[in-house]
């Protein structure tokens, strides 16, 4: 039942309109606005995807009047003093999607509004830049080296971390009837956390591709992470199936996102390895062509958003997509974490042309700086003996934001 408030004079309230006093009347409005001596009492609600304003003016309200006032809309709105009226608040003014407050008359000039709940703080670190997504302006701090996220004011904080994508491993001249698998992509993990005090940002490395030479083995890829113990953290990519040494064959890792299989008639070899996370940071490899015959295509590393592509008799399967960051950074598409291609006598892509090329009878192609691409599988050709390495993941980025 609606409330009887604002009462008249003389009326007579029954128990049911009594019981009711508290269930303040709303006031929708779904465009900037400007408060009214209508509006005491009530609650202000604004619900438009865009910024918008609502404008409190002088000698329009007296001592101890209240209004409620919160934003269901996407876009924030900005509670504006006008002309000659004071507006004091210990939070922000700014109300992002879902906040509120009470705003109470202190004066006919001079109001003080209290948060209805934690606002968006203030940092510094890294490399700081003004965004815009979905008309809410942000402060965007990016990490590609590690330091400290200085928390200059106390609140919310939007967090993304891409972890580092996992390296490939390759092909020596005792197991070359096989082509190598892609890399896994890093992991992706997006939060909004609440910080009042620094913290320390790990930015790590992609992980190293296996060099045939050295007969090394392909590395995880580092984990992100923003915080200590108690903070947040999300894997790195695991790597591919291949032969990087004299001593055996590599299976492919589990990791943020899984690493890719090589040809072969062994499934344990053959198939892709899952993600640690199944489709909340990243997705599992794909599998190679189940043959020992050279020149037959590995899988692509498992992707952000993707599983890794099978192979397909002589191509490598293409690495799993990556993430658009710019859901989270504005601006135009740019894509992290995909997974890396799978090597063949023709090579896999590399997950949204961020994971490394898969080897067309060659070594596997690493993944950029700073996109947490898995390495590229390398390939190998009818008749090829030619050792080959495999390729790197790319290396870890952390973004950070505030309203």
């Amino acid at each position: 039942m609606a409330t009887p408030f604002p009462f008249t004079a003389g009326q007579v309230l029954t128990a049911t309109q009594l019981n009711n006093i508290t269930t303040l009347p709303i006031n929708d409005q779904t465009a900037s606005y400007t408060l009214v001596v209508g509006d005491v009492g009530k609650r202000v609600i604004m619900n438009n995807a865009g910024a918008t304003t609502i404008t409190v003016n002088n000698s329009v309200f007296g001592v101890g009047d209240t209004i409620f006032i919160a934003n269901k809309g996407a876009g924030t709105t900005t509670i504006t003093a006008g002309a000659g009226v004071t507006i004091n608040t210990a939070s922000s003014l700014a109300l992002a999607q879902y906040g509120g407050g009470t705003l109470v008359a202190l004066s006919a000039s001079t109001f003080c509004f209290f948060s209805g709940g934690a606002s968006y703080g203030a940092a510094t670190g890294g490399s700081s830049s003004s965004i815009t997504v979905g008309g809410v302006n942000y402060t965007l701090l990016t990490f590609t080296s590690s330091g400290t996220l200085t928390v200059t004011k106390s609140g919310l904080f939007d967090v993304l971390l891409v972890a580092g994508g996992g390296g490939a491993n390759g092909i020596n001249s005792v197991w070359s009837q096989a082509s190598s698998g892609g890399g896994g992509a890093g992991g992706i993990l997006q939060s909004t956390i609440y910080l009042d005090a620094n913290q320390t940002v790990t930015i790590g490395a992609g992980g190293a591709g296996s060099v045939d030479a050295a007969e090394t083995e392909a590395a995880l890829g580092s984990s992100s992470s923003i915080g200590g113990a108690n903070g947040l953290s999300v894997a790195g990519g695991g790597t591919s199936s291949g032969a990087s040494t004299n001593t055996g064959l590599q299976q492919a890792t589990s990791g943020g996102s899984g690493g890719g299989g090589q040809n072969w008639s062994v499934t344990r070899q053959r198939n892709g390895a899952p993600s640690m996370a199944p489709a909340v940071s990243g997705y599992a490899g794909g599998n190679g062509v189940n043959s020992n015959t050279q020149g037959q295509g590995a899988g692509g590393g498992g992707g952000a958003t993707a599983v890794g592509g099978n192979a397909a008799t002589t191509t490598g399967g293409a690495g799993g997509a990556g993430y658009d960051v710019s859901a989270f950074i504005g601006g135009s598409a740019l894509f992290k974490a995909g997974g890396g291609g799978g090597g063949g006598t023709t090579g896999g892509a590399g997950g949204s042309s961020v994971g490394g090329a898969g080897g067309s009878n060659a070594a596997g192609a690493s993944a950029g700086a700073n996109t947490g691409g898995g390495g590229g599988g390398a390939g190998i050709a009818s008749g090829g003996s030619t050792p080959k390495d495999g390729g790197s993941g790319g290396s870890v980025i952390v973004y950070v934001r505030f309203k």
